[in-house]
């Protein structure tokens, strides 16, 4: 087991919860001039180095741990749309969400004891787990350099680097590719998903009987246009 060095834990913790924050407002307020952009990036990220309990993220650890690196990339993702002008978008793919959820789904029943297969004792296995962060961080960077699915593959590339260069965060692949912010964004986006597709099944149905006398009245027509 290759554990992170505490110090360098502790630097990421802030840098991460100082990007998470940041990407939080400005995805939230009004767009804003590159200038005003910078200079919410550099507060949130100087307020969470404050030292000790004067910082944000100091509580945010205590009740979140830190950001797993895929968490950490979607900000850096999220950050890098808003300095280019692009909207922000709230939910994520709704095939990511769901892989993100099922995941998540399986590895906390698995760490409460309820399915105890033994998953993210798994994530510090000192063959396998670094093996399959090689082999993921091969198959994102072939994805980014096709342009497919870009955003999601770059994040998930910061994640395994961090993950393989650096442990980071906690020398767990789980923890680099999950944490409890990261599966409730994706339980709100399947959420959000759920919600879309039965609105369009209800405009579906309504739009159908409206449909119907007119498809009567253009088969009468052409019956009697036939005769």
């Amino acid at each position: 087991m290759n554990l992170p060095d505490l110090a360098l834990q502790i630097v990421y913790g802030r840098l991460a919860w100082g990007l998470v924050i940041a990407a939080l407002l400005l995805a939230v307020l009004p767009a804003a001039l590159p200038r005003t952009k910078l200079l919410i990036m550099g507060a949130c990220v100087a307020l969470t180095a404050l030292p000790g309990a004067a910082s944000p993220a100091y509580w945010l650890a205590l009740a979140f741990q830190y950001p797993s690196g895929l968490l950490t990339g979607f900000c850096i993702m999220a950050l890098r749309a808003r300095w280019q002008g692009r909207p922000a978008r709230f939910a994520m793919r709704r095939s990511l969400a769901l892989g993100v959820a099922a995941v998540g789904l399986v590895l906390y029943l698995d760490t409460f004891g309820v399915l105890a297969l033994g998953l993210y004792y798994g994530g510090f296995s000192p063959v396998a787990a670094p093996l399959l962060a090689c082999a993921a961080a091969i198959g994102f960077a072939i994805n980014v350099w096709r342009g497919h699915a870009n955003a999601a593959s770059a994040a998930m590339l910061i994640a395994v680097l961090l993950f393989s260069l650096l442990r980071l965060p906690t020398g767990n692949l789980w923890d680099a590719l999950l944490d409890p912010l990261l599966w409730s964004w994706s339980l709100g986006s399947v959420l959000v998903a759920a919600m879309r597709m039965l609105a369009a099944r209800r405009r579906q149905a309504q739009a159908a009987p409206e449909l119907a006398p007119a498809a009567v009245a253009a088969a009468a027509t052409v019956t009697v246009t036939a005769e």
